[in-house]
């Protein structure tokens, strides 16, 4: 994928009270313990999603859109097997709870008939200009039970020979504020026509309005008040931030809480990732990584010819979910469509594959406890080998703990298993195993008294 992400000039801070009503707060006599809204809450519980992309690549290999005027034909786009349910049925074998589809990406052509500009499926031969992905996609997503959401990427387009952060390079055929028109109808018919959306996706942020952008923020807030935006326009309640990469690795400690989101060019890993535990702003991370490998073709975002075979094994797979979903952020694989406008069975047994392997280590805890407080011990009827721990805090009251240790009892001795800082929705424990008697959970350190939802440790297997 060729990623836009610059980095935000503004901070939540000086946000902060034009959003206080909308953030919920409970204090002791020290500390404010910021909490989640619904929409939050839901997204967080669902954990895993899928992105799937699909443009002129995948017909046209070696296109760049920054070489203007060479945008492929909308003539080449005929993928004459396309079936979303396809696509769907695979995100659920995944497990995943959402999907993201790439509506619109670099080269401008949209996969919805827009009434925007000429280059649209509606130019296309595919089902001879008559045809809608995007509706197909949400009926597909209704389905299979799973919650639709849509790539509306603003900062660049091939077509109209514009570059990030959505600005109009010179000789392009429209100017910035027609630009600006076309970025506010597109969104518009997006945004209006296909019901409310679970999530949003700005790949390299929003040009904002005082940066000469369009009015996106005003938008977002008439017609998907509730989506979830990542990388959205500052001023957005539901933002969900960046990890500094596209390799599913959440920086860790990775709160939900920070001052402000940062974003870069989705190559490399910056600075002020981590968030802040005792910042304003409930602004938990997303980590995007591909089922690919990084090196293949675009990125491992589009499918091309002959690498079917260029994927990541399932340990390596099962590592990114424990480095994403098992550091407080919400997995987004990313899945890849052939030129017939299909997920490639090579992925599709792959993706299968990841999802029984995450039910299988993770569906069914040895054993499990939950409560308020700062100890939390299990105790096993014989000695047992653990290799694996789940902490889950109930995020509805915020994240409270700062620090905790895990001990297991060995020989009548409690030994040192793990430590840590951050737990949020979802942190998960890896060590050597260990055969034990019983294991320990301490808070160590919090911010207002411990709400543990799950403490569950599993098997070595």
């Amino acid at each position: 994928i060729v990623k836009y992400k610059f980095i935000m000039k503004k901070t939540f801070a000086g946000l902060l009270a034009a959003l206080s009503v909308l953030i919920s707060c409970s204090s002791n006599e020290t500390t404010t313990v910021v909490t989640p809204n619904a929409r939050q809450l839901a997204w967080a519980d669902a954990e895993m999603g899928v992105l799937i992309h699909f443009d002129m690549p995948v017909y046209q290999p070696d296109y760049n859109f920054r070489n203007w005027g060479t945008h492929p034909d909308a003539s080449v786009f005929n993928p004459t097997e396309l079936n979303t349910d396809q696509w769907l049925e695979t995100a659920h074998k995944l497990g995943a709870k959402y999907a993201v589809l790439v509506a619109k990406h670099c080269s401008g052509f949209s996969l919805w008939p827009t009434e925007a500009h000429d280059y649209s499926i509606k130019q296309s031969p595919w089902k001879n200009g008559e045809g809608d992905i995007v509706a197909d996609f949400i009926a597909s997503c209704k389905k299979y039970n799973i919650k639709p959401g849509i790539y509306a990427s603003t900062t660049a387009n091939g077509y109209l020979y514009v570059d990030n952060p959505g600005v109009v390079q010179e000789g392009g055929p429209v100017s910035q504020e027609e630009y600006n028109k076309i970025v506010t109808q597109q969104l518009t018919e997006l945004w209006s026509n296909y019901g409310e959306l679970f999530e949003i996706w700005f790949d390299g942020g929003v040009l904002s309005k005082e940066q000469g952008g369009a009015d996106v923020l005003s938008l977002v807030q008439k017609l998907q008040p509730n989506a979830i935006a990542f990388q959205g326009p500052y001023g957005h309640p539901n933002l969900v931030r960046w990890v500094g990469n596209e390799e599913g690795v959440a920086p860790y400690p990775c709160w939900s809480t920070a001052d402000s989101t940062t974003n870069a060019d989705g190559t490399r890993v910056i600075n002020g990732l981590n968030g802040d535990p005792f910042a304003p702003f409930w602004c938990p991370g997303e980590s995007d990584f591909t089922l690919r490998w990084n090196r293949s073709f675009q990125g491992g975002w589009f499918w091309t010819a002959g690498q079917d075979s260029m994927m990541f094994d399932i340990p390596e797979l099962l590592t990114k979910y424990e480095t994403s979903v098992g550091r407080n952020t919400n997995m987004l694989l990313g899945l890849v469509v052939n030129d017939k406008g299909l997920i490639p069975d090579a992925d599709v047994l792959q993706i299968e594959t990841l999802g029984k392997e995450i039910v299988r280590q993770y569906g069914t805890p040895l054993q499990q406890a939950s409560g308020t407080g700062s100890e939390y011990i299990l105790s096993f009827d014989k000695p047992t080998s653990i290799n694996r721990v789940i902490l889950q805090e109930d995020i509805a009251k915020g994240e409270r703990v700062l620090k905790y240790s895990l001990k297991g009892k060995k020989n009548n001795e409690w030994i040192d298993l793990a430590s840590g800082s951050c737990i949020g929705h979802k942190h998960i424990d890896r060590f050597e195993p260990q055969t034990l008697d019983a294991i320990k959970l301490v808070v160590d350190e919090s911010k207002a008294d411990p709400q543990i939802m799950n403490f569950s440790v599993f098997e070595t297997i």
